[in-house]
């Protein structure tokens, strides 16, 4: 390993970063669905680097490439750090990716520098998360955490038909490792762009995650009455898309009113008959509601529930609310978060807690162990775009206060687990 990496790893991160950019399906951005032809280049990729880099390389039969750095401890439990590989479709080159490109270059780094660990140490590149292609998500940690079990897969298609199990098979990364449900990972730690615009709005060169919200969805439906647009009084009328209109307006009042972290959407919104010169008879829209609390997600689900219910009686419509989804908000390890914010402070980084709005392969592991996110900004707040982007400088920062982390893992006794300091070199502050 060259001298350069030493005393640059975030030179270095930054060119991993670009060269996994290259591989995509052609057009606008980076486009690298799972199990396409994209992903597979980009896997095989990281494992030929992590290899090159010294790291046991090795991939599970879901596709998840890991690069594992030994620890000399006896305990036989893991820290894990990483991210996904995949994209959206036109995506950006640093949503998952500085994450993956972060996790392997800090594991080389820690190596050359304090040797092998205490605690062994992976870097791990998740086969997806998006659910761009196929309509799942978080198929690569899923499967890590026990989230699926690989039955999934026979009947899941992507848009042309193709199955998840057919499409795995054709993948040339599968390994001989199963992707069953880990029971050796003591933490996980992700580090992410922020894909909001807070941290560069504040100023804040890191954000420490408390945690990443809850979410739930709800498919509504307002039935009313269609009728002629001229000949039908405006007392006379039960106008399905008014009914809903106020209802929309409703929710979002009481978002406002009920203040951060909170925020909730209406997303998607279909009118029938959607003609001129008829009153709407039958509105159905989306809800996407979102809070780091359950107690208080639900409180305001329940509320908004009864405010629909109230304005479609008074107005004469039917409303009927069906739920779709419900993701409980995974709180991040305190412990943890105050490490952060004491490696953060010893390299004189401004940071500040805050509450992730999207979904992270994190809350996967948070009921399960340990867990920690980093953000770095993200310029005016935009991903899943090309037009994603986070300066050198805080993608280095980011990289740093990951490594501290590590360091503290992996090298040192952090929970009194039996194992001794790592007599090393200069620790990483």
């Amino acid at each position: 390993m060259s001298e350069s990496f030493i005393q640059s790893p975030a030179a270095e991160m930054i060119e991993l970063l670009e060269e996994l950019a290259a591989f995509s399906a052609p057009g606008e951005g980076v486009t690298r669905l799972l199990y396409t032809p994209a992903w597979k280049q980009a896997q095989q990729f990281l494992l030929n680097r992590a290899e090159a880099g010294g790291l046991k390389a090795y991939s599970d039969s879901a596709g998840n490439v890991y690069g594992r750095l030994d620890g000399t401890g006896s305990d036989g439990k893991v820290v894990l750090t990483g991210s996904h590989i995949d994209t959206v479709v036109r995506g950006g080159k640093y949503d998952g990716a500085y994450g993956v490109a972060a996790a392997f270059t800090a594991l080389r780094y820690l190596s050359r520098v304090y040797g092998p660990p205490l605690r062994t140490l992976e870097a791990v590149s998740f086969a997806e998360e998006e659910g761009s292609r196929f309509p799942l998500t978080f198929w690569g940690s899923g499967n890590v955490t026990g989230l699926y079990d690989g039955s999934e897969a026979e009947n899941c298609r992507d848009a042309e038909g193709m199955t998840l199990r057919e499409a795995m098979t054709g993948s040339s990364l599968a390994g001989d490792k199963s992707p069953a449900p880990r029971d050796d990972i003591a933490a996980y730690v992700e580090l992410h762009i922020e894909q909001g615009i807070v941290l560069e709005r504040t100023g804040t060169q890191i954000g420490v995650v408390s945690a990443i919200a809850g979410q739930r969805r709800f498919a509504v439906s307002v039935k009313g009455t269609a009728n002629h647009a001229g000949t039908t009084p405006m007392g006379l009328r039960h106008d399905a898309l008014a009914a809903a209109a106020e209802m929309i307006v409703q929710l979002e009042h009481s978002a406002a009113e009920a203040g951060e972290p909170l925020v909730a959407t209406t997303g998607r919104l279909e009118v029938y008959p959607n003609t001129p010169n008829v009153i709407p008879g039958e509105v159905m829209f989306t809800l996407d509601i979102r809070h780091s609390d359950g107690n208080e997600l639900e409180a305001f689900c329940a509320a908004a529930v009864s405010a629909f219910e109230e304005i479609a009686k008074r107005r004469g419509v039917t409303v009927n609310i069906t739920a779709r989804l419900s993701a409980s908000p995974a709180p991040m390890d305190r412990g943890l978060s105050g490490e952060l914010e004491s490696i953060c402070t010893r390299q004189g980084r401004t940071y500040r807690t805050m509450v992730s709005g999207a979904g992270h392969d994190a809350q996967l592991f948070a009921p399960l162990t340990r867990t920690a996110m980093i953000f770095v900004p993200s310029r005016a707040g935009i991903s899943h775009s090309p037009e994603e982007y986070t300066p050198p400088e805080e993608l280095a920062a980011g990289l740093d206060v990951l490594i501290a982390l590590l360091y503290k893992l992996g090298y040192e006794d952090l929970n009194d687990n039996g194992l001794t300091p790592h007599n090393t070199k200069e620790r990483w502050t």
